[in-house]
């Protein structure tokens, strides 16, 4: 439930963002307008602001050093070529990002704009994060989930950017790529691994196989060109053998699998401070998740006392999550999108800037490590649809565990809004037309799960619903669910939770069924950033708070009346840590929950 399973395959959404080395005070327009702009020349030649040509050069030097991040960020030069995954590699990329950051240190403060100065700070956590993620957190060495999330070929599969054949050689082209791609994930994983690091290989990888067995070549049978499905057939089946064989490997592993998957406390402190600007103790961490917690189950006791009067909570439920979609998910996701599209509209929510809609499908099977997730294009993509993927429950469950797995209606309301109206879809519809490269390509994990968890809560505030107690009871089963994965990333992290304590909440206190319990604590170990849902949505709601609070007239009046203007000022800045753009909008200090 949120972005695309990995962080690299949304392609513009940063593998981490920081504040953690800022210079200076920052000050900021609603949204940078000079980045990437041509300098007006000096008598010698060089720009009169040289900021735009480094903001320029920045991106496009990323996109050479990741040209699948270059193609789902829209630029179709680079389709069919993929990053230098090795070892040597990523120490090659770790030293060029160094190098870049201090070359945008390096410009005197005095010497930006506003506007300016703002992207430079937004860069320097685009940098950090993945400093972070490389470096500190040595996930290419630790972790076979951040090679499976960002292998997803969805973009060449599912954008119709170009005609089908121009995309069949480009996935040719990647596909050719990948048994390379797999000797260096053979080659940098450190064993032993923890048990759950490898099931989640085994799932992606295999999943890969699979998928490129299967589905690969009648999805490109309409291409009337022996030669290039000859050549694709090669490049496939070379694939399929890769996978296959960093799957079994991975098979083979699982008699030396550890437990040992936790960052510990000074790395996980270290992460949230190199990736969002939050630097909070852990104590104060738990402190505000389980408040939360307990703000929701309240919220649900209340709910379910109209809804079941005398059940149990986790009666109540059950009984709303017996009530199913008709059709199944995706086609119940399908049925509701127009209403929330005109509901957001209607209630003046936040501006709808263009007429484009949202497809919904089933998730493809490498990919299905999490419920419901958007695949969007990318900023410099033009005419192409964003996707909606929806889960099935996995074919080796009981049958009751996969009746289980599928949603509620109430439930699968509450995702569509929070995948897409006024969701990730809708954020993604603003970020990707900032005028600022930096803003547009890089969207952080907190800003924008952050922003999809929280229009979940706005929207039953707002009247979505008509005060439906079930469909109340689907938002708060929402919310509860991202509040144990904000406690079991911090408990499994930094306080010495198992995997099968994580599990128990998931049942206990989020109301999960079993399938979704085991998945979701499991995908906590390997994403400890599975927090951040719960954490932005409680540091906007905060900001929220304390940005109307300083409008004219505002103690008068109803404080719904500056949501729609909120909401289009929070979105204009693209994806930053929020503490920034906190302090773009209501000045530096004063908490952030």
């Amino acid at each position: 439930m949120g972005l695309n399973g990995g962080l690299a395959c949304l392609a513009w959404l940063a593998v981490g963002m920081s504040l953690a080395a800022c210079d200076g005070a920052v000050t900021a327009p609603a949204a940078p307008t000079r980045a990437g702009a041509t300098g007006v020349a000096s008598a010698r030649g060089a720009p009169a602001d040289p900021w735009p040509e480094y903001s320029a050069r920045f991106v496009e030097d990323y996109f050479r050093a990741h040209p699948f991040f270059a193609v789902q960020a829209g630029r179709h030069e680079f389709d069919g070529k993929m990053p230098d995954l090795s070892a040597p590699g990523i120490a090659t990329e770790v030293a060029r990002i160094r190098k870049m950051r201090a070359e945008a240190r390096s410009f005197p403060e005095a010497a930006l704009t506003a506007g300016e100065r703002f992207e430079r700070v937004y860069l320097y956590s685009v940098i950090d994060g993945e400093l972070f993620w490389l470096d500190r957190a040595r996930s290419p060495f630790t972790n076979p989930a951040w090679y499976v999330d960002q292998l997803d070929p969805d973009v060449y599969l599912n954008r119709a950017y170009a005609p089908l054949e121009t995309r069949m050689r480009a996935f040719t082209g990647y596909a050719r790529a990948l048994p390379a791609i797999a000797a260096a994930v053979r080659a940098n994983l450190r064993t032993p691994l923890p048990r759950s690091f490898i099931e989640r290989g085994i799932d992606g990888f295999g999943g890969y196989a699979n998928f490129f067995r299967d589905e690969v070549a009648p999805l490109f049978a309409d291409v009337n060109d022996p030669v290039a499905q000859a050549e694709l057939a090669q490049a496939a089946a070379a694939a399929v053998r890769a996978m296959d064989g960093l799957k079994s490997w991975l098979e083979g592993e699982r008699a030396h699998a550890t437990d040992d998957f936790a960052l510990g406390e000074p790395l996980f402190l270290e992460m949230l401070k190199a990736t969002e600007g939050v630097d909070v103790p852990v104590a104060r961490l738990l402190e505000i998740g389980r408040a939360d917690l307990a703000r929701n189950t309240e919220a649900l006791s209340l709910a379910c006392a109209r809804y079941l009067p005398g059940g149990s909570l986790d009666a109540c439920v059950r009984k709303m999550a017996a009530h199913k979609p008709q059709g199944g998910a995706v086609q119940g996701a399908r049925a509701e999108l127009a209403r929330l599209r005109q509901f957001v509209i209607d209630k003046h929510i936040v501006a709808v800037p263009s007429d484009e809609v949202c497809q919904v499908a089933e998730a493809p099977p490498y990919n299905r490590a999490n419920g419901a997730y958007i695949n969007t294009p990318g900023p410099f993509d033009k005419g192409v649809a964003y996707t909606f993927y929806i889960a099935p429950p996995d074919p080796s469950w009981s049958p009751r565990e996969r009746a289980a797995y599928i949603p509620g209606r109430a439930s699968l309301l509450y995702t569509s809004v929070h995948e897409v109206w006024p969701g990730h879809f809708l954020q993604f519809l603003h970020s990707n037309r900032n005028p600022s490269k930096i803003a547009a390509l890089w969207v952080g994990y907190t800003y924008a799960e952050g922003w999809a968890h929280y229009a979940e809560e706005l929207m039953w505030e707002e009247g979505l619903g008509d005060g439906d107690p079930e469909q109340h009871i689907g938002q708060l089963v929402e919310a509860l669910l991202r509040d144990v994965r904000y406690i079991s990333a911090i408990g499994m992290h930094t306080q010495g939770m198992s995997i099968a304590e994580s599990d128990r909440m998931f049942r206990e206190k989020a109301f999960y069924d079993a399938g979704n319990a085991r998945q979701q604590a499991a995908r906590g170990t390997y994403d400890p950033e599975y927090l951040k849902y719960t954490l932005g949505k409680l540091m906007i709601r905060k900001l929220r708070a304390d940005w109307v609070a300083r409008q004219p007239g505002a103690a008068q009046a109803d404080p719904r009346g500056y949501w729609y203007d909120f909401h289009n000022k929070f979105l204009s800045y693209g994806g930053p840590p929020i503490p920034l753009v906190r302090e773009a909008m209501v000045g530096a200090g004063g908490s952030l929950f």
